[in-house]
C-alpha cells in the first residue's frame, strides 16, 4: 500500500498516531537532504514504516512538503544507496524488507570476535580496538587528539578553500616527491628548528608510517638488526618482522636512550638503523638531553649504522619556553639521519600528511619506492596542510593545542596516583603519561575493554612482548570520571 503525502500529514493508522509531517531546521549543519534521509531512517528502524510500504511519488511528495525534486530525488537514492529503500523501475520506492535473522547472526559474530579478541592482547589487539569507532574520550590508551580539542573549522576552511580554486591539478596524479610549495614551506619551517634541508631533500608521505615503512625496505634485509626505543611505537615492531629484520630495544631513559645498552649492543649486534625519538618520547612524553643525543650520534657514527628520528609529536613541545627541543637531525644535518614528521596528531588523524627528509641521494632513491608501492600520495591533503601553515594558522593552533594539555596535565598525573601508579620522569609537555601499576597491566586493560574503555598496556610497547606493569595513558582523553572508577575497581580486584 502506498503511503501518501495527505497520509503523512495526518495523524494515520501507518504511522500510528505520529504527525509526520517534516519539521525542518535552519540551524541544523545537516542539509536538507540528509535531514529528509534520517526522518526516514528514523521511522524504518523504529517500524513506523514497515517493509513493503511504497513511499510517495516524488512529485507529489516535493509539492506537499515544498521541496524541489532534486533535493527528494537524492534522499530517496541515499536510502537505497543505504539498504532502507528498494527502488523499482516503473512503480517507485519502496521500504526494504530488513533481515532480522542476518542482523541475529551479524551481532552473534560480532561478539564472538569481541571475546576471542579480547583472550589475546597484542600490537593487533590495540589497533583493531582503535579502529571499533570508540568515543575518544573512552580511549585513554588512544594516541591521538580528541575530536573536539581539534580545529574543525580550520580543517573545513582550507578544504572550501580549496574547493573554489579552479585547478585542473587537483585530479592529476600530482607530484611522486610531493607538493612542490608544501616543500618549500616545509624546508622554510624545518630551518627554524635548526635542520637545513631544501625542497629537494624532502618526500611527501602517507603518515609517518609510510616514512618509516619506505626507509625500512631500503635499509633492511632479512636477518639485520634494527634499535629501536624501549619502550617505543608498536605499530614498527610487526612491519620490522615481516621484513625478516631482528628488533633490539635500547631501554630508555628520561633523557634519551641509556648509551651504555647503546654502545654494547651496537658492538654486539652491528645494527643497519636505530629508530628514536628526541622530542616528546612515545610513549612517555620525555625528551633527549642535549648531552645525551651528542653521545647517541657518536656511537652511530663509530658503528656505522643510520639514525631514523621520528618527531611526529614535536609540535607539542613549547620549545625555549621549557628548554631547547634537541633534534638529532639538526645536529647531524642530515649526514647520518633520516627525520620524519606529520600533522596526524596535530590537526586530524585522518589527514595522513607526513615528511622525509634526508640525504639527497637517499630521498631520489625512495622517491622510486614511493612510486612503486603507491605511486604518489593525495596532494588534496598536501594542499590543506600548505594553506594552514602558510597563512600562520598551524602556530596558533598549536598554541591552543599546548595551552589545553598543560591544564589538565597535571591532574590526571595526580588522580592517576591517587589511586596507585607511578607516572614515569613527570613530563611537562606532550600528550602521554607513562604509568606503573601494582599489576600486570593486560589483566587491567581486559577489565577496562569490559566497561567500555581502551587501555594500552604496556606489553605493546616492548619489542618482546613481555609481561609489563607499565601503561600508556593520552591525558587527553583520561579525565573521565567513569573510566577512572572502573580502572580503580580494576586496580582493587588485582591487588
Amino acid at each position: 500500500m502506498a503511503l501518501t503525502p495527505a497520509q503523512m500529514a495526518t495523524n494515520s493508522p501507518l504511522v500510528s498516531g505520529i504527525d509526520v509531517r517534516m519539521a525542518w531546521h535552519p540551524a541544523s549543519e545537516l542539509t536538507r537532504v540528509e535531514q529528509l534521509v534520517q526522518w526516514f531512517v528514523r521511522r524504518i528502524d523504529d517500524r513506523i514504516l514497515r517493509a513493503g510500504t511504497r513511499l510517495p511519488s516524488i512529485r507529489e511528495f516535493s509539492r506537499e512538503q515544498q521541496l524541489s525534486k532534486f533535493t527528494v530525488v537524492e534522499a530517496f537514492d541515499r536510502l537505497v544507496a543505504r539498504g532502507y529503500v528498494q527502488a523499482r523501475p516503473g512503480s517507485g520506492y519502496y521500504v526494504k524488507a530488513r533481515d532480522d535473522q542476518a542482523v541475529h547472526l551479524a551481532a552473534q559474530r560480532a561478539r564472538h570476535w569481541a571475546e576471542t579478541e579480547t583472550s589475546k592482547i597484542d600490537v593487533v589487539w590495540l589497533l583493531r580496538n582503535m579502529f571499533r569507532k570508540l568515543p575518544t574520550h573512552d580511549m585513554p590508551g588512544g594516541g591521538v587528539m580528541p575530536g573536539d580539542w581539534l580545529d574543525e573549522g580550520l580543517l573545513g576552511a582550507s578544504l572550501r578553500a580549496l574547493a573554489r580554486q579552479n585547478n585542473a591539478g587537483l585530479v592529476d596524479y600530482g607530484s611522486p616527491q610531493g607538493y612542490l610549495p608544501l616543500r618549500q614551506q616545509l624546508s622554510t619551517r624545518f630551518a627554524e628548528l635548526g635542520i637545513l634541508a631544501s625542497a629537494e631533500q624532502l618526500l611527501t608521505t602517507s603518515g609517518v608510517t609510510q616514512g618509516l615503512d619506505l626507509v625500512a625496505q631500503h635499509f633492511l634485509a632479512p636477518g639485520e638488526v634494527v634499535f629501536v626505543d624501549d619502550p617505543s611505537w608498536f605499530v614498527m615492531f610487526g612491519r620490522f618482522a615481516q621484513l625478516g629484520a631482528k628488533i633490539i630495544g635500547i631501554p630508555r631513559n628520561a633523557d634519551g636512550p641509556d648509551l651504555v645498552a647503546l654502545r654494547e649492543l651496537a658492538q654486539r649486534h652491528r645494527p643497519k638503523m636505530f629508530v628514536v625519538v628526541s622530542v616528546l618520547h612515545n610513549p612517555s612524553s620525555t625528551s633527549m638531553s642535549a648531552a645525551n643525543a651528542f653521545q647517541v650520534l657518536k656511537i652511530a657514527e663509530e658503528f656505522d649504522f643510520m639514525i631514523v628520528e621520528d618527531d611526529v609529536y614535536g609540535d607539542l613541545h613549547p620549545g625555549a619556553q621549557q628548554g631547547s627541543a634537541i633534534r638529532l637531525a639538526a645536529l647531524d644535518q642530515l649526514k647520518r639521519v633520516v627525520y620524519l614528521t606529520g600533522f596526524s596528531k596535530t590537526l586530524a588523524a585522518n589527514l595522513r600528511v607526513g615528511v622525509l627528509a634526508g640525504a639527497p641521494a637517499l630521498v631520489s632513491s625512495l622517491t622510486d619506492r614511493k612510486m612503486l608501492v603507491g605511486l604518489t600520495t593525495s596532494e588534496i591533503g598536501e594542499r590543506m596542510v600548505y594553506r594552514i601553515l602558510s597563512e600562520g594558522h598551524y602556530r596558533r593552533h598549536l598554541e591552543r593545542l599546548r595551552g589545553r594539555l598543560d591544564e589538565v596535565r597535571d591532574g590526571v598525573a595526580r588522580r592517576l596516583e591517587s589511586l596507585g601508579l607511578k607516572v614515569f620522569a613527570g613530563p611537562q609537555a606532550g600528550m602521554f603519561l607513562w604509568a606503573q601499576a601494582p599489576c600486570d597491566s593486560n589483566m587491567l586493560a581486559r577489565d577496562l575493554l569490559e566497561d567500555g574503555f581502551l587501555l594500552a598496556p604496556g606489553s605493546l610497547f616492548h619489542p618482546d612482548q613481555r609481561p609489563s606493569q607499565w601503561m600508556r595513558f593520552n591525558i587527553a582523553t583520561s579525565s573521565n570520571p567513569k573510566m577512572l572508577d572502573a580502572l580503580s575497581r580494576a586496580l582493587q580486584r588485582h591487588a
